[in-house]
């Protein structure tokens, strides 16, 4: 099979995804593919969905045609199907769900590597294809601003390219690499002003590729803080969410906004801003998670806890935020004396 090399992988995805854009965005326009506002939205109008198409292409192409990264274009692929299915025609979250699953099997039986008894074998696969499919799931319930998922497909390559190096395991550089590549294509439509959302096929394909070189890291001997770091913001805000509304008896499953980023832009911070912040902290608990994995015991275990700190600063924030805005303003009186009294102290 024909192959590439890295630098020519990244030229074919940014040439492909950027391409492919424009003219995605026109046949969605077409068919009105739309995402209609509903409870859990941050968005006001109907925009199209699905434009994550042209980033699956093209990363699937270039991962495809790289010897080092193919393998990774099977979940890539595979959940992006499903995703464009649910953006399409919509699907019945039993089906979703047995469908992601199927695909995580199938993933499972490419990475799983063979030699162990029969039952291990098959175990490890279904654990893989769990992985894969709550990962996905935790991607695509993440993806409600602008820019956000983009930034952190980006991000989360960027960490496995450096990985992937410190690691000797080429697999997570190229594949790493060739997905920022591809993400990066789609930032000038949606990061700023949303013009498309990447919909269920993107977050679907997106989460797929990344949850499975995790688990190829794992595999291969990485330790796990190292191979879920690019991961653990999505990971965090979603398993929090999820224990506080099953904690008050809320039906988990339904539509809602209370993830912190939402609530974040509930309190009146931009969606650009929210992004930067949940990038910024995503590569500050993902640079703390590499480097406790390369240290000695000691300074493991402290880097590994400034990375649960910072994470645990990031989901209290909202509620911070909430406080903050709730706190009464002193009375206009008060507010005038004690100006006087700091004017007379100069």
């Amino acid at each position: 099979m024909t192959s590439l090399p890295l630098a020519g992988g990244i030229l074919l995805a940014l040439v492909v995804g950027s391409l492919l854009q424009p003219l995605i965005l026109r046949l969605l326009r077409a068919a009105a593919v739309l995402d209609v506002p509903s409870e859990r939205s941050s968005h006001s109008t109907p925009i199209p969905r699905g434009g994550g198409v042209g980033v699956a292409v093209a990363a699937g192409l270039a991962l495809a045609l790289n010897d080092d990264a193919r393998s990774i274009a099977v979940p890539l692929l595979f959940f992006g199907a499903i995703g464009l299915l649910e953006d399409l025609r919509g699907a019945p979250i039993r089906l979703r769900l047995l469908l992601q699953l199927l695909a995580g099997v199938a993933t499972g039986l490419i990475l799983v590597p063979g030699g162990q008894a029969m039952p291990v074998h098959v175990l490890l696969v279904l654990a893989l294809a769990t992985w894969l499919a709550s990962y996905v799931n935790a991607f695509n319930f993440m993806d409600g601003i602008n820019g956000i998922s983009a930034v952190h497909a980006i991000l989360g390559g960027a960490v496995y390219a450096v990985l992937g190096v410190l690691m000797d395991l080429p697999l997570l550089t190229a594949a790493g690499t060739l997905i920022a590549a591809a993400s990066l294509t789609f930032l000038p439509w949606n990061a700023w002003v949303a013009k498309v959302f990447l919909g269920d096929v993107g977050s679907y394909a997106l989460g797929g590729a990344l949850s499975a070189i995790a688990a190829y890291a794992i595999v291969r001997g990485t330790p796990p803080e190292a191979a879920v770091a690019p991961l653990a913001l999505y990971l965090a805000d979603t398993g929090w969410t999820l224990l506080r509304r099953i904690s008050k008896g809320e039906a988990w499953y339904h539509p809602h906004r209370n993830h912190a980023y939402q609530r974040l832009t509930d309190a009146g911070w931009s969606h650009q801003r929210v992004t930067a912040v949940t990038a910024v902290t995503g590569a500050a608990v993902a640079g703390c998670l590499v480097a406790a994995s390369f240290n000695g015991p000691l300074a493991r275990a402290a880097l590994d806890a400034t990375a649960l700190a910072i994470l645990a600063a990031y989901l209290a924030a909202p509620a911070w935020l909430a406080d903050q805005r709730a706190q009464p303003s002193p009375p206009e009186g008060r507010t005038i004396h004690a100006r006087t009294v700091s004017s007379t102290s100069r």
